[in-house]
């Protein structure tokens, strides 16, 4: 199964608006260059457009899929129990570390969203940049094979 990336967003400034970029740079270790998180536990965040049309369908509301506050918009991929699955966009890998929880910033954009993304991987998946790289809007997204096994190394 593989996708496609829809959009791509940066913020500035932690809180900061969401901007759109056409391509954007993955460093290994430290995320999307330009973005506030640079460097941070969650590098880069990821969403699912076919997650988001359900649940803006199920509150009966049209959002636009900026407000979510994710890196990445993807389309054709399911991100659902993602946990350590590595995911490939164009030529840089992501290993998947966990689900997005949504935050009560979510309730300040519609009433209710926050709890409507707060199950089944609905807010997304978060991650860790394993190559360094640019990424493009269109540019192909698809899972590597097999999940990535962690030493357990102290």
């Amino acid at each position: 199964m593989s996708g496609r990336i829809e959009q791509i967003w940066t913020k500035r400034f932690h809180r900061g608006p969401m901007e759109p970029v056409s391509t954007a740079r993955l460093q290994v270790g430290c995320g999307l260059a330009d973005n506030a998180d640079f460097g941070g536990k969650r590098q880069i965040t990821l969403m699912s457009r076919e997650r988001w049309e359900i649940v803006t369908k199920a509150m009966g509301v049209v959002l636009d899929p900026i407000l979510r506050r994710a890196n990445l918009l993807v389309s054709g991929i399911n991100l659902q129990e993602s946990r350590n699955r590595v995911i490939r966009i164009g030529e840089c890998r992501i290993r998947l570390v966990g689900e997005t929880r949504p935050c009560e910033r979510m309730d300040l954009v519609h009433p209710g969203l926050c709890a409507a993304l707060d199950s089944d991987w609905n807010g997304g998946a978060y991650g860790e940049v394993l190559d360094s790289g640019e990424i493009t809007i269109n540019d192909e997204v698809r899972w590597e094979p097999n999940r990535l096994r962690l030493n357990k190394k102290s």
